[in-house]
């Protein structure tokens, strides 16, 4: 099962749960079940990027998971000029 971390900052929507297991084959899979679990989750959601055993990804829906993964809920960063 992969394992899903929590920031500090969704503690409000996962009452104070800062990680759990979840069997799901993607990212995408793994999501819904956050989702489910947790449905305050939806929109912070929304504006994460996800980083799986420490690669960051925008766009992680296809990423594939296995027994041992760790994704982490990462803040996107904008800015420039």
């Amino acid at each position: 099962m992969a394992r899903i971390f929590f920031s500090s900052g969704l503690a409000p929507y996962t009452g104070g749960v800062e990680s759990i297991d979840i069997d799901a084959p993607r990212v995408s899979e793994l999501l819904q079940a956050v989702r489910e679990q947790f449905p305050a989750l939806t929109e912070p959601l929304a504006l994460m990027s996800i980083a799986v055993d420490g690669v960051i990804y925008q766009h992680p829906d296809y990423v594939g998971l296995d027994a041992t993964s760790e994704v982490h809920l990462v803040p996107r960063i904008s800015g420039g000029a």
